[in-house]
């Protein structure tokens, strides 16, 4: 095909062929994602889980499809296998490591995981995490809960407006008294919302 095109063309399919195929790659790549993400939000509502997991899920399938079309579009740029190979796993080694130097971190990530799934308290709940039965305990409504904290709002016992963040590891670690109803929460901690 390439003799019957004429001479000044020739340089041009050998960038073209490439560029055709990394186009390819990214408009497949960005059918998976739209599948997933249209298949990931149908289980969520099938299922009730809740929004945070899903959106979870989502995010890690992201990141994997990105990954394999950064390798995809390497490999055809020319990249060794062995080469992104060797990095992959030299980058995994020092991940690792990292991940093992940041362990609170991890355990606090993995908390949140389960305050989503086992639900012990949900948002705008009142909720009193206690030292032990006798000594009260730290107190105020769930405003948020991200990958470290769960953010409490005080309004009792003269510390109105302020939050608390509690590592999402100490959850597991102490009692949790909970009231869904706010207006049922001892000492007015009930919340705006």
């Amino acid at each position: 095909m390439k003799e019957h095109l004429p001479a000044w063309t020739h340089e041009w399919l050998q960038y073209g062929a490439p560029a055709l195929q990394i186009l390819l790659t990214l408009l497949v790549a960005w059918l998976v994602r739209l599948i997933a993400r249209r298949l990931l939000r149908r289980l969520g509502e099938h299922y009730t889980l809740p929004p945070e997991m899903v959106m979870g899920a989502r995010r890690v399938f992201t990141f994997v499809v990105y990954f394999a079309v950064l390798m995809v579009v390497l490999q055809i740029i020319g990249v060794q296998a062995s080469v992104l190979w060797t990095a992959f796993t030299g980058f995994a080694a020092v991940g690792a490591v990292a991940f093992f130097a940041a362990w609170s971190v991890l355990s606090n990530i993995f908390c949140t995981l389960l305050i989503f799934t086992t639900r012990p308290f949900r948002l705008h709940d009142c909720i009193e995490v206690l030292e032990n039965g006798e000594k009260p305990g730290l107190k105020g409504r769930v405003i948020d809960v991200n990958l470290i904290y769960t953010t409490l709002q005080e309004n009792a016992g003269g510390h109105e407006g302020t939050v608390l963040q509690i590592p999402n590891n100490m959850f597991f670690q102490r009692t949790v008294r909970r009231w869904r109803d706010p207006s049922q929460a001892p000492g007015g901690i009930q919340g705006d919302g």
